[in-house]
């Protein structure tokens, strides 16, 4: 079996549970989902502050791991109210520029705080 490299950065909110911010096995990495939580505490209430803040998460996880946005495969995207999804693409977006990984986006209740609107998870493929 192939070791497995747990990420855990210091500069985002430590995980509600048991887990770590992302996992690699060889060229593979799978990011934890993550929402629009600063490692200080702070939930911004506009959708779009939290969807900025969670992408910065993915990529410094993605960063952290040798990874760049085009290493994306795949992305996941939860969101509390389906209608912001307009709201959140731009930075999408200009995230991945050119760079269209697949992509799945759902409507859920609630997350794990009822401030949060939008988490998201991605997994990578880092050559």
């Amino acid at each position: 079996m192939t070791a497995l490299t747990c990420y855990m950065l210091d500069d985002q909110p430590k995980p509600f549970s048991h887990y770590c911010h992302g996992v690699r096995s060889g060229n593979h990495l799978w990011i934890s989902g993550t929402v629009g939580l600063t490692a200080d505490g702070h939930i911004p209430e506009d959708v779009v502050e939290q969807f900025e803040i969670a992408m910065g998460h993915v990529d410094g996880v993605l960063r952290a791991a040798g990874g760049e946005p085009h290493h994306v495969v795949k992305v996941q995207v939860f969101l509390t109210d389906i209608g912001d999804r307009t709201k959140i693409n731009p930075v999408r977006e200009r995230y991945f520029g050119e760079h269209r990984p697949a992509s799945t986006l759902v409507e859920v209740s609630a997350l794990v705080d009822p401030r949060m609107k939008v988490e998201i998870e991605a997994v990578a493929v880092i050559d």
